[in-house]
């Protein structure tokens, strides 16, 4: 192992991005994955989209999106919480991003494929996100970066406005390193159970990481102990409802459950809580994670009849299933009477708002919560269900950043050659909320930055 120019921390877009940047500026550089090579990549192995800003019609979108658009979206999906200026850039820059990808190597999905359905504000990449890492890491290689993977980079040293080194462990040995500059982009510590238990208490326990591993949050939790400015909130996190058969961790985006208006969910005691027809948009998934993570033992179950499993999207897992509502009661471990008693009593609060109405405009009367769309009743068998858990794909927690990725301090200053980007400073852009595509966005847009940014700092 060489002593870089630029030592980037990290393996997924942000980190690749900065990388291969920083290279063609002509810094040396280091990238240094903590997973193996065959997990390398974080949560971008799961990712399928970016959001990107264009003025006209291209092959990779339906129709233009505008930089307004855009800033609109995003200003109100995020609950105003965005940094003006790194929001303005983010916008902005978009517009570059999948001609910088398709000028290193990652294939897009024209619209013309017919394949996914078509989106006038994100891109698709061909292949997935673990194609697109594929060739992120075959044109760093190809450049001369040196690619590091295994190992942990631990412990950096903040002194007046400087990082001065940090120790990189690897197979049972450990080194220092004092790179002229270097970027952070190791995500934040939604993998970590015992800091999502230090803030969320025991709710955090029926938590199930959707994404990588190795999302400990160890270099920010140090960065943050010398003197790096907080933002966002160590207590909120983007939940979404997923099987809760998963894998404890990277399961991905398969398994998530979005079915919740074709049936009705009920906690551990066989009641139902929330409107399941309230919520049809993409928001949905959020809303309900959210909600999982409020139940008791943050677990609750998808109740759906024959007619609902048939128009549910296909699923990792099949559904439980059983002929009567009372057998699937008890294979679920419910009262069996509690759950009777709460599907006939829905079934019974169900029907069309006047004559003629569309099925997904029937609700329910004097039921409480009320369904207020798609309330169909549910008799025919067989029952089935799916059991939910909330799944935590990433922390509302990081560390500030300006114009440049520099890292800003407590006190008002910046460490001058400590640059962020990605998942650890993406709640500079949102403190809440999501969109679809963003994080790829931001890992794209911001890497490039840090990574030109840090060569140069290097290169002075």
């Amino acid at each position: 192992m060489t002593e870089p120019d630029v030592l980037v921390i990290g393996g997924g877009t942000a980190a690749l991005c900065a990388a291969i940047s920083a290279r063609r500026l002509g810094a040396s550089v280091l990238l240094a994955e903590q997973a193996p090579k065959g997990l390398r990549g974080g949560n971008t192995r799961h990712s399928r989209n970016l959001r990107i800003r264009h003025e006209s019609l291209t092959p990779l979108s339906s129709g233009p999106y505008p930089e307004e658009e855009f800033w609109s979206d995003l200003w109100h999906a995020t609950g105003g919480t965005s940094d003006p200026t790194l929001a303005r850039i983010l916008v902005q820059r978009s517009a570059e991003a999948t001609d910088w990808l398709a000028n290193a190597g990652v294939p897009l999905q024209p619209t013309s494929s017919g394949v996914l359905p078509p989106s006038r504000k994100t891109a698709f990449l061909l292949g997935g996100g673990t194609t697109m890492l594929n060739a992120l890491y075959a044109t760093a290689k190809r450049l001369g970066v040196e690619i590091r993977y295994g190992g942990e980079v631990r412990d950096p040293r903040i002194a007046n406005g400087r990082l001065e080194r940090l120790l990189y462990q690897d197979a049972g040995t450990a080194r220092t390193l004092a790179p002229r500059a270097a970027v952070a982009c190791c995500g934040g510590g939604q993998a970590n159970r015992d800091w999502l238990r230090a803030h969320w208490g025991e709710t955090a326990d029926g938590f199930i990481n959707r994404g990588t591993p190795f999302a400990s949050g160890e270099i920010l939790e140090a960065l943050l102990r010398q003197g790096a400015r907080a933002v966002g909130d160590p207590k909120r996190a983007y939940l979404v409802a997923v099987d809760a058969r998963s894998p404890a961790d990277d399961g991905g985006i398969v398994t998530r459950i979005r079915c919740m208006p074709e049936g009705i969910v009920v906690d551990a005691n066989g009641r139902r809580f929330r409107d399941e027809g309230g919520d049809t948009a993409s928001t949905r998934y959020a809303i309900w994670g959210q909600r999982l993570a409020d139940c008791p033992g943050q677990i609750a179950y998808l109740i759906l009849d024959a007619r609902g499993r048939r128009a549910a999207p296909p699923s990792l897992y099949p559904p439980i299933a059983a002929e009567t509502i009372e057998r699937l009661a008890a294979r679920l471990g419910i009262d069996p009477g509690s759950l009777a008693a709460t599907l006939a009593g829905y079934n019974a609060a169900t029907r069309a708002p006047d004559a003629g109405a569309d099925e997904a405009d029937w609700r329910t009367f004097d039921l409480d919560p009320p369904k207020s769309r798609q309330a169909r009743p549910l008799i025919e068998p067989p029952f089935a269900a799916y059991p939910m858990r909330p799944g935590i794909t990433f922390t509302y927690h990081g560390v500030a950043v300006d114009a440049q990725t520099r890292v800003r301090l407590r006190d008002g200053g910046v460490i001058e050659n400590l640059f962020a980007a990605g998942m650890i400073m993406a709640p500079n852009l949102m403190g809440r909320g999501y969109l679809s595509g963003l994080a790829l966005t931001i890992g794209v847009v911001f890497g490039r930055i840090a990574g030109e940014e840090a060569a140069r700092h290097a290169g002075g």
